[in-house]
């Protein structure tokens, strides 16, 4: 009988060594991901940008060739300036976010030329360069690298507040709080070096480690072990670090 309470013992040890390893794997492949995937995106979209690039500018050179006038003295020079403000239009789809004031730059720059030509029939050109620019916008849009600011203040407007202090204002606004999901950014760390860094003892630490742990911004990998980031730690992070170098582009984030 005592031999059968021993066996069901271990293996009740070892069901909880395989959850606590299979837990660590997870929350590892989680962060991981997080951390990683932009860079991923960013590299699959620098490899492609450029296609997607010549794509646009060998549509609009067809749409330019097929619906010009046909017969205009000026259509080898008016094509020429078009195509030179579609390319720069489709260009912007290279950088990481598209900026509205470049796009109604490059609308505003094909009401300018329509202004310097002298022919009603040129509608027909400026129309058909007008809807290449628009096809242009939609694909930005698609690529999630292009709102209106309009846009932006709608979806704005729908973020449900109470959600947003709580679960990520609320438990950064701490400093101490901030320093630990600054230090496990970067790797793990144990109870005692989170201890050093914050000059935190004891209950004071684990309070605020608690804290982050209830709000799923940080995990212990197992009891007593180490503390590691989580995915939507990690995203909140990296969101307040663009924010804080959009409003401080000269600054230098490295020091403490």
């Amino acid at each position: 009988m005592r031999h059968d309470t021993d066996y069901e013992s271990e293996l009740s040890d070892i069901k909880l060594k395989l959850s606590d390893i299979h837990n660590d794997i997870r929350s590892f492949i989680d962060s991981a991901n997080h951390q990683h995937l932009d860079s991923v995106v960013r590299s699959v979209k620098d490899d492609y940008s450029g296609v997607i690039v010549r794509h646009l500018m060998d549509d609009a050179g067809k749409g330019l060739e097929k619906n010009m006038v046909k017969k205009c003295d000026m259509r080898g020079e008016c094509k020429n300036l078009l195509s030179n403000v579609l390319q720069k239009n489709a260009g912007l789809i290279m950088e990481e976010k598209v900026n509205e004031a470049s796009i109604e730059e490059n609308r505003l720059e094909l009401k300018k030329l329509r202004t310097m030509v002298p022919y009603d029939k040129c509608d027909i050109c400026f129309a058909e360069a007008s809807d290449i620019l628009s096809r242009q916008v939609t694909l930005m849009r698609s690529m999630k690298i292009y709102e209106t600011n309009k846009e932006k203040r709608q979806d704005l407007s729908k973020l449900p507040a109470g959600t947003v202090v709580d679960d990520i204002l609320e438990p950064l606004c701490h400093q101490k709080r901030f320093d630990i999901m600054k230090a496990i950014s970067a790797e793990t760390k144990s109870f005692s070096a989170l201890s050093n860094l914050t000059g935190l003892r004891g209950g004071n630490l684990l309070f605020h480690l608690q804290k982050l742990v209830e709000k799923g911004m940080i995990i212990q990998r197992h009891e007593r072990g180490d503390y590691m980031i989580t995915g939507k730690g990690f995203k909140v992070m990296e969101g307040v670090s663009h924010i804080y170098s959009a409003l401080n582009p000269l600054s230098d984030q490295d020091e403490n």
